[in-house]
């Protein structure tokens, strides 16, 4: 599969898609910003520019990669999800980033849900982690909301960070997990849903 052939994957607020050069602003001023010290950043602008290029060629080289996150209603850009694996990876990886002033509204709950669905019934995966820092609560808390627990056996990246293994594909199909996620998700396009008492993205 190369970078042309990405599918686009929607929920009911979201629409993913492939990376496009028109969607770079909003990367890297996010990757530029406060919001990526859990990931490497802040970078400078080269920095940025080769992280961007490796997130297109990511699906060159692997056939997966990182969706860019579109408002359905707007097409407005609010941040990426999806597989990453890069040299030295230990294991397939599900990410996510959401920019800075997008945060807090559910979109990357909704947005990783739905790209763990793809990879486990669309590409057969029966495993997959997220490695987080483990100062970054608001990613543990999300992973934590995904069903992910943290796996004291599994190899980090490099030692620095935490791994939380998100389910097996048989403890999401139709259990409990899977209805209290999508009820979670239901909650945000509430209006007056105003979640509390813990971090959000």
């Amino acid at each position: 599969m190369g970078h042309r052939d990405i599918p686009v994957l929607e929920t009911a607020r979201l629409r993913l898609r492939a990376p496009e050069p028109e969607d770079y602003p909003d990367f890297k001023a996010t990757f530029a910003s406060y919001r990526s010290r859990f990931m490497g950043g802040p970078l400078n602008a080269y920095e940025t520019w080769m992280l961007y290029a490796a997130e297109i060629g990511h699906w060159e080289i692997r056939g997966f990669g990182m969706w860019m996150i579109h408002l359905r209603e707007s097409d407005e850009t609010v941040g990426m999800a999806g597989g990453w694996a890069p040299a030295k990876w230990p294991e397939r990886e599900i990410a996510w980033i959401i920019w800075p002033d997008k945060a807090g509204q559910g979109y990357a709950l909704e947005a990783t849900h739905r790209v763990r669905r793809y990879f486990y019934e669309e590409k057969g995966w029966e495993t997959a982690v997220s490695y987080l820092d483990p100062k970054n609560l608001d990613s543990i808390r999300l992973a934590e909301r995904l069903g992910c627990r943290k796996d004291h056996q599994a190899l980090t990246v490099d030692g620095s960070d935490v791994v939380y293994r998100h389910p097996a594909p048989d403890a999401l199909r139709g259990t409990q997990l899977a209805h209290g996620i999508d009820m979670e998700i239901a909650h945000y396009r509430d209006p007056l849903f105003k979640p509390k008492g813990w971090a959000i993205d």
